[in-house]
């Protein structure tokens, strides 16, 4: 079983660094986690979301499609690793984001799947035992209200000299209530300032860009995002 994959050295400096990072982070308690509007899960909706992904994976292999935090925080045992490439979809720091990451005073954003242009990630294969607790696992992780179920999709990927489906969370319709339009400078201002429970906004960046790049998987928007998020938090010492 994989269970770590090769990095080439980086081949980019990065503006952003772990001083920014420590430079702006700040402890928040932890809080309620109730959204006005939205209906959390409980384990057994959980439970059931498992049971029809499963069901409509069939015999087909289950891949998971990670993008962000899943590529450096995976938290799952998988049987292969490998590049893939999701046409039509692309990253955006576009959810708005008042938890986890962010507060209602100084909300965050959260990054996620937005139509356009395509997506380099990783695609895991699960090891074909207990799928159906593996599922439960991916979703207890990653899904908290009923509301997400809009933004599960079974995406169709190339990798590998070969194409495939995979499951990937939060793939944003435009029309999607939590999502937001911003510039990029409107979006690099809040993610330089916003922290919430879990830790600051810039983390996330930061975790997500470098860990991109030690895979040789280079994004020109969140490159872009880096660099102006730096520049917001060194505009904070001038």
């Amino acid at each position: 079983m994989l269970d770590t994959l090769p990095r080439p050295a980086r081949k980019r400096r990065m503006a952003l660094t772990e001083a920014h990072v420590t430079r702006v982070f700040r402890e928040v308690p932890e809080t309620d986690d109730h959204r006005p509007g939205m209906t959390l899960l409980t384990e057994d909706d959980k439970r059931a979301i498992a049971r029809d992904l499963v069901a409509e994976l069939g015999d087909a292999p289950f891949w998971l499609f990670a993008y962000g935090s899943l590529i450096w925080n995976p938290a799952f045992e998988f049987a292969e690793a490998r590049r893939a490439t999701a046409h039509g979809w692309k990253r955006d720091f576009c959810i708005h984001l008042d938890g986890w990451r962010g507060t209602p005073e100084q909300p965050g954003l959260m990054l996620a799947l937005s139509p356009g242009g395509s997506c380099v990630g990783m695609a895991y294969r699960m090891p074909d035992d207990d799928r159906e607790e593996r599922m439960f696992r991916l979703v207890e992780r990653e899904m908290g209200f009923h509301e997400h179920l809009r933004w599960l999709k079974f995406l169709n990927l190339r990798g590998g000299g070969e194409s495939f489906r995979a499951l990937t969370f939060y793939c944003t319709p435009p029309e999607a209530p939590q999502r937001l339009h911003l510039p990029l400078d409107e979006q690099a201002k809040r993610i330089a300032l916003a922290c919430g429970p879990k830790g600051a906004n810039v983390e996330y960046l930061f975790n997500t860009v470098s860990h991109l790049e030690d895979s040789g998987i280079h994004d020109s928007y969140l490159w872009r995002m880096q660099k102006l998020v730096a520049a917001e938090i060194d505009a904070l010492d001038a």
